[in-house]
């Protein structure tokens, strides 16, 4: 009776042991799902990445599911990121990178280095390729192919930041062929359309049209409204170059009618000067006017947001170091607090051995006392640099405003110069056109008189255009 019930309890906690591994393994796949779903989700809808990500991260932190939360923090990250949020998308890389060097997971770090590149590839060149390139090492490494095709997507639109268009393009050739093999649409798309704005911006325009049109048709047949928006906003500008203002207006139309979808507001700005371009080609330079007003307020904001962004993201780096300092000091607090214990415990069986570590104890501590004094100037100094940065941005918007107020002043300028002084031309012109109704005039007196006019417009607005396209031209 006693050896069966032994028995019953052996099996009972055989079955419990299997029951909960089994759930185990149930729960790291719905959370290796929801993190699939929350990346897939990024294009379309960054809330719902978010989302899933936050779901994703509750569940792998009730089973301790390490690598399951730190991609649950790059996805949240790459949602905040889609929807703007630099500064907090950054602080959830940071978290997710911390727990995948713990993990010591590679393939996640990769991923997150490609992340954070992504959020300096427009504010700061050099540390966005820094992160590019490490991320492309990685992969490389680990045979990552959709990771190292979208490594080369990014090294390249940095380099076509940097004005370095062979090598970008390089870039983009090598990202295609990749993003080919692998079948994946959205980085096909990516390239095509980076490659058609390298070949718009060295005015191969007939190239630049087809890998344009060819991108968009693959944007929409899967849905990526951004990335159609974008698209749609060079291929605008090809057929301005192209006098085709037809198809730039409807391309024009259709493109902000998705960067509205999506709410984008920087896609949005940018349409702005794409339509002054657009009126300004046509010579609807009242038109032009209206937009180029627009432009300069767009730009003025576009300018705060992206020295605010690159603050954020310095400030939140700051936190992180300041949180990694953290760490290690309360690590070396308690590894000295481990040599106290293990050297009073030694000290019951030999003095001597007491004495001696006793001696490399002092030591150890002014070694951390020295290295806490070393990392409190550091603190001291980064501090410093925070607050010298944001006395240079308010320098920096203070000469903006008063670069607005000479712009509008000039607009105004022009303004009153166009109701004043081409009237008066236009004015002589009817009266003449009255004489001629009239019979009053000879016909080459007539023709003489109003080629006068005409010469007297044409200098006029050339006088105009001159005028609003030289900086250094304050007044008509």
């Amino acid at each position: 009776m006693r050896k069966l019930f032994l028995f019953l309890i052996v099996c009972l906690k055989f079955f419990n042991t299997s029951f909960a591994q089994q759930r185990y393994v149930e729960d790291v796949a719905e959370v290796d799902k929801l993190n699939s779903l929350a990346y897939d989700s990024r294009l379309t809808d960054p809330d719902l990445t978010i989302d899933y990500g936050k779901r994703a991260f509750k569940l792998s932190a009730k089973i301790n599911y390490k690598n399951g939360i730190g991609e649950s923090f790059r996805v949240v990250g790459i949602g905040n990121y889609y929807l703007g949020r630099n500064d907090t998308a950054l602080a959830k890389y940071l978290m997710s990178l911390t727990i995948f060097k713990e993990t010591n997971n590679l393939r996640g770090q990769a991923k997150v280095y490609n992340n954070i590149g992504n959020l300096y590839r427009e504010i700061d060149h050099d540390k966005g390729l820094q992160f590019f390139k490490e991320s492309l090492n990685l992969a490389s490494k680990l045979n990552i192919k959709d990771l190292i095709a979208g490594c080369h997507l990014n090294i390249g639109i940095i380099y076509f930041r940097k004005n370095q268009f062979k090598v970008a393009l390089e870039n983009f050739e090598t990202s295609h062929e990749l993003f080919e093999r692998l079948q994946n649409p959205i980085g096909i798309t990516q390239s095509l359309q980076n490659q058609g704005v390298i070949y718009y911006t060295l005015k191969q325009l007939n190239k630049a049209e087809n890998l344009l049109i060819a991108a968009n048709k693959k944007a929409k047949e899967n849905d990526l409204n951004n990335t159609i928006a974008s698209i749609n906003l060079t291929l605008a500008s090809v057929y301005i170059e192209q006098k085709e203002f037809q198809k730039a207006e409807q391309i024009r139309d259709e493109g902000l009618a998705y960067a509205k979808l999506v709410k984008d507001k920087k896609l949005e700005q940018d349409y702005i000067y794409t339509s002054y371009e657009l009126e300004s080609s046509k010579n609807n330079y009242r038109q032009a006017l209206f937009y180029l007003r627009e432009v300069y307020k767009a730009d003025s904001m576009s300018f705060r947001d992206q020295v605010s962004a690159k603050i954020g993201l310095l400030q939140e780096q700051y936190n992180y170091r300041e949180k990694e300092r953290e760490n290690q000091l309360i690590i070396e607090r308690q590894r000295t607090s481990r040599i106290l214990y293990w050297a009073t415990t030694i000290v019951l069986l030999l003095s001597i051995v007491v004495i001696i570590l006793l001696i490399m104890n002092v030591r150890k501590k002014n070694n951390t006392n020295k290295r806490l004094r070393e990392l409190n100037d550091e603190i001291t100094l980064q501090k410093e640099n925070l607050d010298r940065i944001n006395h240079n941005l308010e320098e920096i918007i203070t000469e903006r405003t008063k670069d607005l107020k000479i712009k509008n002043k000039k607009l105004s300028a022009y303004s009153s110069h166009l109701s004043h002084q081409i009237r008066s031309p236009i004015a002589t012109m009817k009266g003449l056109m009255l004489l001629e109704q009239e019979h009053l005039i000879e016909d080459e007196e007539f023709v003489k008189e109003m080629a006068k006019c005409v010469n007297e417009i044409d200098d006029k607005i050339l006088n105009i255009n001159r005028t609003l396209h030289d900086p250094n031209d304050h007044a008509f």
